[in-house]
């Protein structure tokens, strides 16, 4: 590019931006478009501007779909959390809370190009007309969906529709030959949020809660009427990756467990006065020892949950610090069907710490602070969780608790990294564990299904010898034999193997007794759960500087 073209270029934009602008006024001078009726105020600018181009844009332009995809980039500039859900996505949000959806009963997962039946739930619509764990879905309706490359989305947008309409399915089913067809009519199917409760040793009860839904407390209220039944005087409740969700349903669960006026938490915001949430005296489990564990993905009404166990001293928080999520929305609907989620004002736990953690650097860096916590070593070095004296409460019992984004614990145990090999990450990569534990079931499935507890399917598939047979078949899909890695990481692989073994028959009660074995988290809450600690006698310092020496 010559001086010559750098002097006239930008004279030339300049001059063609001018003679635009002084064209669009002798335009509207000759046109019999009008806009005397609009004025540019400050407050409506951008319904201004819509209305301009609507009325004197030089081509047709659909003014609505500029709308939706300007409205998230109005919110990029405010919380994290304040979302527009257009009105597509609203179904698939109202099912998630609701806990339920319309569908066939099946749960699949797509392996080796095979849509493969996992699970089939009891009395729903797949097992009303006959489908089995380990059929093939090869076929729904008209379409293919064997050996085309189909993805997860694409095999749930085919299965799922409203309630009482029809579906064809094409199955390929072992020892029978061709395809069987099955007309099956979509029902409810309910999401459950309540993944397992089960006994790890004759006083200790476990409860895993993957989210908060409608219908959760309910589960969880069963859930724990079988651990009080079968003889529970301590529960562990396990809240880690768990994203949050209804502020009333966890307010129900706490209530179950604090005494009558006992603070849970309070909210307040710029436009929403302060407003306390206090235990109304239910009270059901108060002869219950409670330990949460929570992670850093435990989110929103986990930290809720968490944070007022802690704060009324009433159970112990074990684990990792929690996301930081402490921001309170509004749903506000619109006629079109979409949705607009306000930011309206932020959680605070009984002490007065805020949950929410720091984004005054942006949402990009909000959502990127779990990955800066394992650089800084967060997750895998107590010492290495920094916290402020100008951030620190007193619980109801005095002992000293810190703010400052997220629930801290009270007994930290970092991200187990042993057993971590090339070998092991090589697999884990191309999902081959899951996958020998899907074909192993599939094969086995008549005599596996003569087991009835995890304890027979560990012990039973110890005596088969499963990790050997895992080796040869990861050898076959590429992954040769390791003896340095299978030495590291062999007591891992095989727990990890006999586990969704047992998942893949008898579901969730199968596989979380077994994976137990290997769960350092969990297995440090059991240690503690037996050492008879008082809460009051516990403090942020004490717990923090010796939880490594107490594993």
């Amino acid at each position: 590019m010559n001086k010559k073209t750098i002097i006239i270029l930008p004279m030339l934009i300049a001059v063609s931006v001018a003679g635009g602008i002084l064209i669009g006024a002798l335009l509207s001078r000759n046109s019999q478009t009008s806009f005397s009726g609009i004025h540019l105020g400050a407050s409506n600018k951008i319904s201004t501007i819509l209305n301009f181009i609507d009325k004197g844009y030089v081509d047709s332009v659909n003014t609505k779909s500029i709308v939706e995809r300007i409205i998230p980039d109005i919110l990029k500039n405010l919380d994290p959390h304040t979302t527009y859900i257009p009105a597509k996505n609203m179904v698939e949000v109202e099912e998630e809370m609701n806990g339920n959806f319309s569908g066939i009963g099946v749960q699949f997962s797509v392996m080796e190009d095979t849509v493969r039946v996992i699970d089939v739930i009891s009395g729903g619509p797949s097992s009303t007309v006959g489908i089995m764990p380990g059929d093939r879905i090869v076929r729904v309706n008209d379409s293919i969906i064997a050996g085309v490359g189909v993805k997860n989305a694409t095999v749930l947008s085919l299965l799922k529709g409203k309630k009482n309409t029809k579906v064809i399915v094409g199955i390929i089913r072992k020892d029978f030959d061709g395809e069987l067809e099955f007309e099956i009519t979509r029902g409810d199917i309910p999401l459950f949020s309540v993944d397992v409760s089960y006994m790890i040793d004759e006083e200790t009860g476990f409860i895993k809660v993957s989210r908060f839904a409608n219908k959760t407390y309910k589960e969880f209220m069963g859930g724990m009427e079988k651990l009080k039944d079968s003889g529970a005087k301590k529960v562990i409740i396990d809240l880690r990756q768990n994203p949050g969700g209804s502020l009333v349903v966890v307010l129900q669960m706490l209530d179950e467990f604090l005494e009558k006026g006992e603070p849970i938490l309070y909210t307040e915001g710029i436009h929403q006065p302060r407003k306390t949430y206090n235990a109304s005296g239910r009270n059901t489990w108060e002869d219950m020892k409670v330990f949460v564990l929570i992670d850093e993905f435990s989110a929103s009404a986990s930290e809720i949950f968490a944070g007022a166990m802690q704060d009324n001293d009433r159970g112990l928080v074990i684990g990792r610090r929690s996301f930081g999520k402490g921001l309170v929305q509004e749903q506000i609907p619109f006629v079109d069907g979409s949705a607009l989620r306000l930011t309206v004002a932020r959680f605070y736990t009984p002490s007065g710490r805020c949950i929410q953690s720091s984004y005054k650097n942006g949402n990009d860096e909000y959502f990127e602070n779990i990955h800066e916590r394992f650089q800084s070593m967060e997750q895998l070095v107590a010492d290495s969780i920094h916290v402020n004296d100008s951030l620190k409460y007193e619980t109801k019992g005095g002992r000293i608790v810190y703010g400052g984004g997220g629930i801290i614990p009270d007994f930290f145990v970092p991200v187990d990294t042993t057993g971590n090999s090339e070998y092991f990450t090589s697999i884990y990569r191309k999902g081959l564990i899951y996958s020998f534990a899907y074909s192993y079931a599939d094969e086995h499935r008549k005599e596996l299904s003569e087991l009835a507890s995890a304890d027979e399917f560990d012990n039973y598939l110890d005596g088969k010898n499963t990790l050997d047979d895992f080796v040869k078949y990861a050898a076959e899909k590429g992954i040769p034999k390791d003896p340095k890695g299978l030495k590291e990481s062999g007591t891992i692989i095989n727990t990890q193997l006999k586990a969704y073994i047992a998942r893949n028959i008898i579901g969730e009660e199968g596989f979380y007794p077994i994976i137990k074995n290997i769960d350092k988290t969990l297995l440090r809450a059991i240690k503690i759960s037996h050492q008879n600690l008082l809460v009051q006698n516990i403090n942020f310092n004490d717990s923090i500087s010796t939880s490594l020496q107490l594993k």
